[in-house]
């Protein structure tokens, strides 16, 4: 049997703002929107994944999601985030220091967006 992981819901102050500003960091675009009322705000990573962003009222505990890529998306996605000077770091407990050497891959790196996901991706 073969499993893949078809999406995941990201939870957000705005899904609107989430999802723009996570696929402009990953390269990506906003696919639309789905689900009853169109509460989801989509981008597709690729054939197999989209990620979902829903708009919440409350505070959610942090949530986490980690990508493979190979090493010319890890260098765009790399330089995007230099570019918008948003801060990323080598661990999920040092966000900020601005360095890719990650504990489980050649290369890798973490940021949180404003709502407290923490993004990971990483390459070999």
């Amino acid at each position: 049997m073969t499993i893949t992981l078809n999406h995941t819901v990201v939870f957000a102050k705005n899904n609107d703002k989430a999802a723009h500003e996570f696929a402009e960091n990953m390269g990506l675009k906003l696919n639309g929107y789905e689900g009853i009322d169109n509460k989801f705000a989509e981008v597709q990573v690729n054939d197999d994944l989209s990620v979902f962003f829903m708009t919440i009222e409350d505070d959610t505990p942090q949530q986490h999601l980690a990508f493979s890529v190979d090493g010319h998306t890890f260098d765009q996605i790399h330089e995007q985030l230099r570019k918008r000077n948003v801060a990323f770091g080598n661990s999920p407990f040092e966000t900020e220091n601005r360095r890719t050497d990650h504990p489980f891959a050649s290369r890798g790196l973490f940021w949180t967006n404003l709502d407290g996901c923490l993004f990971e991706v990483m390459t070999d």
